[in-house]
């Protein structure tokens, strides 16, 4: 697991906080999460303040959250460890991720079905 730099990541101007922002460029993808440790189970509930919110079990202390975000991750996207990597807020709740190897509507499917916009049908 690599980080690039630890800090705070917050909303870019003009988004709105019930937007989730995904960035896709060179085979990559990056997006913001939201993270509660020493949930009672690991899940991804869906879209909060426009990040995904993940509820780990792992508790903050000794990287075990940031090692435990990556591994479900890299477990739903179906990807290696090692194309997950936390860019921004390695100590905060709130993190910029990216994921290599993944698209955009990878990452969309991971939305509880409730919360993703609903498909039109062809005619």
């Amino acid at each position: 697991m690599r980080r690039l730099e630890a800090g705070s990541v917050h909303m870019p101007a003009g988004k709105s906080h019930n937007e989730m922002e995904i960035t896709a460029s060179d085979g990559s993808v990056s997006f913001c999460v939201q993270v509660q440790p020493r949930a009672s189970r690991d899940a991804i509930e869906g879209e909060y303040a426009g990040a995904l919110k993940i509820r780990l079990r792992a508790p903050p202390a000794d990287d075990r959250a940031n090692e435990a975000l990556v591994r479900l991750l890299a477990e739903r996207l179906n990807v290696p460890l090692a194309a997950v990597r936390i860019v921004a807020g390695d100590k905060s709740r709130r993190k910029r991720v990216i994921v290599a190897g993944v698209r955009r509507e990878q990452v969309l499917a991971l939305l509880p079905a409730a919360k993703r916009p609903a498909k039109t049908a062809k005619d």
